[in-house]
């Protein structure tokens, strides 16, 4: 393994992949540090540490609650790519572009951009009107008077951010190493994690609390590897193919079908949803409900988040991974899975196959959402910290970390394969050259 990373860096196409991904996510970080214009600089929201903007915020990459121009992070460019993703899913016209290869795909991501921008603007305006403008102290007193400039000056400068943290997350992925919306959305959580240890620090208790979050840490990793590398490998057989003296085919393939195939989207899904209720209970008055809706140990609220978590597994899976059309893309490449027969009877067998397995990540991942909350109840660890522990956290910069480790073996895996082939390709074509001369020497007898 130590070996491998430092070969990392003698490579001069990965070293500057590296250094450029590093750099980029450093220009996202200081995003940060410069507010937005008209808004007191001095002033931190507390607001972003918990409740819906906490949640969010982790989701996002952003501080929906500091008055910085990056506060929205990456969350309006990923809302669009779910929509769209869904969309391909849905509408035939936009499936039909999606399969013409890279064209298609091209299109698609000019359309996601373009819909980022009215995304923005209305995340920018929830996130002014309801966090900014009714918290005192958040606009500087000469631009009290002002509301309307002001309004326009704060919402043009969290829309411009995200445009610019867009386009920050897609020159990571064109430019650097993995996926940029993935590696800002990890960034933004990993970066929470210093300025907490500093708080847990001053507590008469530091050395006890450290060693409990490691060991929440390490089972939690633990469990989330686990199940991130697990799947459902189910044989295809080639039928095979006999051309005069030759047999063509006949090879075992196995398709893999991930335990957790939808990954962190259900608990996305869940969550943006499920907040819904209580903000309708605080425009109420309805203080009760809203504290019922919030207690993330409640009864009410656990029953109702693994539910909707257990829904939004099954329906993305659904969404996104059609027995139909792999039964049918079987049969068509002359394949088939040992003991079923081809067609419909191979599609009841993948759907069946693919609802046990959902159940199973469904599962996992409402165990994961919900459990870290009456572990770390009553522990004394500040809010942020509690959404960092938590499972939608570690699923997030476990799943990245994993992503940039197999894009980094693969790298490496090309490398040697490209060396190694240019030495092969010199002593293949010596041989090939002598088999020539042989086969001229004998007049052809060797045939």
């Amino acid at each position: 393994m130590q070996g491998n990373f430092l070969q990392l860096f003698k490579i001069p196409e990965t070293r500057e992949n590296l250094f450029r991904t590093l750099g980029l996510l450093v220009c996202y970080r200081i995003g940060f540090q410069i507010p937005i214009p008209g808004m007191d600089p001095s002033f931190v929201s507390d607001m972003s540490n918990g409740g819906l903007l906490g949640l969010l915020s982790a989701l996002s990459g952003g501080r929906l609650g500091d008055t910085t121009i990056f506060a929205l992070g990456i969350m309006p460019y990923i809302s669009a790519s779910i929509i769209f993703s869904m969309l391909t899913k849905v509408s035939p016209a936009l499936e039909e572009i999606s399969k013409e290869g890279a064209s298609g795909q091209k299109k698609i991501n000019q359309w996601t951009r373009l819909a980022t921008v009215p995304i923005a603007l209305v995340q920018a305006i929830f996130i002014y009107t309801g966090v900014f403008s009714s918290t005192a102290g958040m606009i500087a007193t000469d631009m009290q008077h002002h509301p309307i400039a002001m309004a326009m000056i704060v919402i043009c400068g969290l829309v411009a951010g995200a445009m610019l943290v867009m386009w920050i997350g897609e020159l990571i992925t064109e430019y650097g190493v993995g996926n940029g919306a993935s590696l800002i959305i990890m960034a933004g959580i990993i970066a929470r994690l210093p300025a907490n240890m500093l708080t847990i620090s001053s507590q008469p208790d530091f050395w006890q609390t450290l060693m409990f979050l490691i060991g929440v840490w390490v089972v939690t990793i633990f469990v989330v590897v686990f199940m991130h590398k697990g799947a459902r490998r189910v044989p295809i057989q080639y039928a095979r193919l006999q051309r005069g003296r030759r047999v063509y085919g006949g090879q075992r393939h196995f398709l893999p079908l991930k335990v957790n195939m939808a990954g962190v989207m259900p608990i996305i899904f869940a969550s943006v949803l499920f907040v819904i209720p209580g903000i309708f209970f605080q425009w109420l008055g309805w203080g009760y409900m809203q504290q019922v809706f919030s207690d993330q140990t409640g009864f009410v609220h656990v029953t109702l988040y693994a539910a909707l978590i257990f829904s939004f597994s099954f329906f993305w899976n659904r969404l996104m991974f059609n027995p139909e059309e792999i039964a049918n893309n079987l049969r068509e490449h002359g394949s088939f899975i040992p003991g079923i027969r081809p067609g419909v009877k191979t599609a009841e067998y993948l759907s069946n196959t693919l609802t046990r397995i959902t159940l199973a990540g469904a599962a996992f991942l409402a165990l994961v959402a919900v459990l870290p909350a009456f572990i770390t109840s009553g522990s004394g660890l500040t809010p942020t910290m509690r959404y960092f522990l938590g499972g939608t956290s570690v699923l997030i910069v476990v799943g990245v970390a994993l992503e940039v480790v197999d894009k980094l073996q693969s790298m490496l895996v090309m490398r040697q394969y490209e060396t190694a082939g240019g030495s092969t390709d010199k002593s293949g074509g010596g041989k090939a050259g002598a088999g020539a001369a042989s086969w001229t020497q004998t007049g052809g007898s060797q045939s």
